[in-house]
């Protein structure tokens, strides 16, 4: 038994809602079908979710909403008369879209997400709809039915122990059970939604609820690339990865999956493969607790913009007692660090760029003078992060060399690295505008041998 998540672009249209209904029928073992609201139909179109934000900033804002709710319930009956579906369903949609702008705006810290997971619930009941009419015997399921209850946190809802013995009671289902994605309900039923990647944390909660064979995540591409295919052309499809590896490319930029999606099904030890809506026949990138190919050192190279970097030096530092207790102490600025390097005499503080403000960094830089007495102090921004991942540099020796000498021979200079102990990635820092320049180099090296 499988779960399938579909993407917003795999169900913008009713073509691409005809693949998905392709797909589940032809594998009568994909009996839970998690969905996105409709995406993007052409890189100038505007997806359902955009619609609902600017829908809920009208409300709010107490503003006539009419032409909004048209405009959104126009994309759900756009796709049922070119699929010809009946209209039973739109009503019930209509119904739904309309009923958000009697709901509490004064003191309701749940009215955004209630916007928001509209999106999910109504597709939900539309691709139900259409599977049932064409032969497929399928049932709308709302996270609530399915048990699904989260944290009390708008936004950024967490899973519930309680929830799993609930899912698992629907594990032996004789019908395909249509979920909507991305939030679910608390305890005192509120819609919470989760944070980024929802929908394909829905998939991997209800993937491990129901002990599932395998998580099917389909998108718009064939797998997971060993690199960003805006900077290197055509670059290869990884075809085996650990979550371990996926963990650490996800970290630093690949967006396909967001990582926190990954946790529910590595948990419950469920592999996860990730597929094209496009291209169901091919293979895709399988995401496992262990990997079968393991004669490849590398399996992908990441990189994320955004970072700076704080750099301390001070003469026999590493036997000041308290010194990092101290230099940790700016969290009580609201600032929280990435990653920190270190040697025996100096230190430095990764974080994100958008943490500092002028005032903020003023400050910051006042009281580790005062309350550190650095040699040296200094800020650097407009850094990226690169990452070199695979668990296979364990069994090779020279990855770090090889990494370094490709950086250096195309004159990329290197503001930090860092390497755990764990020796599943390389961490480089380098200025923002070498990023592209860093990453042809290395895939060069891994990758085009």
């Amino acid at each position: 038994m499988k779960v399938v998540k579909f993407g917003g672009s795999s169900l913008a249209s009713a073509t691409q809602l005809q693949k998905v209904f392709q797909i589940v029928k032809e594998d009568p073992t994909r009996k839970f079908v998690v969905v996105s609201a409709p995406g993007k139909r052409s890189a100038d179109d505007i997806k359902v979710t955009d619609l609902l934000i600017s829908y809920y900033n009208r409300y709010l804002n107490n503003e006539n909403t009419e032409a909004i709710i048209k405009k959104i319930v126009n994309r759900y009956e756009g796709i049922l008369d070119e699929l010809s579906i009946k209209k039973d369903v739109l009503v019930d949609i209509q119904q739904a879209i309309q009923q958000l702008s009697t709901l509490q705006r004064e003191n309701n810290p749940h009215l955004f997400d209630a916007f928001l997971a509209s999106g999910e619930d109504n597709n939900a009941k539309l691709v139900a709809a259409f599977f049932s009419q064409n032969g497929l015997k399928a049932t709308y399921k709302n996270p609530l039915d399915l048990g699904l209850i989260v944290s009390d946190e708008p936004g950024n809802a967490r899973i519930l122990a309680s929830s799993h013995n609930k899912i698992n009671q629907h594990k032996n289902t004789d019908e395909v059970l249509v979920i909507p994605g991305f939030f679910g309900y608390t305890e005192q039923g509120d819609i919470c939604t989760f944070s980024r990647g929802g929908s394909d944390i829905t998939g991997s909660i209800v993937a491990a609820g129901v002990e599932a064979e395998i998580y099917e995540n389909f998108t718009d591409v064939n797998g997971i690339f060993v690199a960003h295919p805006g900077v290197i052309h055509e670059p290869r499809t990884i075809e085996e990865l650990t979550y371990r590896e996926m963990r650490e490319l996800a970290y630093a930029g690949f967006a396909v999956l967001h990582d926190e999606a990954l946790m529910p099904a590595y948990r419950a030890n469920i592999p996860v493969v990730i597929k094209n809506t496009n291209n169901p026949q091919c293979k895709g990138t399988l995401i496992t607790t262990s990997r079968k190919v393991k004669h490849e050192p590398v399996v992908g190279i990441a990189s994320d913009q955004g970072f700076a970097s704080i750099y301390i030096s001070k003469y026999l530092m590493n036997r000041e007692l308290g010194f990092g207790r101290r230099l940790l102490q700016i969290e009580e600025l609201g600032l929280s660090y990435e990653h920190m390097p270190s040697g025996i005499d100096d230190i430095s503080i990764i974080l994100r760029e958008r943490q500092l403000s002028q005032d903020i960094e003023e400050e910051l830089l006042e009281r580790m003078t005062l309350e550190l007495k650095p040699d040296e102090l200094r800020i650097t921004h407009g850094l990226s992060m690169l990452m070199v991942v695979g668990e296979g540099m364990r069994q090779r020796i020279g990855v770090m060399a090889d990494s370094t000498s490709a950086l250096a021979k195309n004159n990329i200079n290197l503001e930090m690295i860092n390497q755990g102990s764990s020796e599943v990635s390389i961490m480089f820092g380098i200025r923002e505008e070498q990023e592209e320049k860093a990453i042809q180099a290395l895939y060069e090296t891994f990758f085009n041998n």
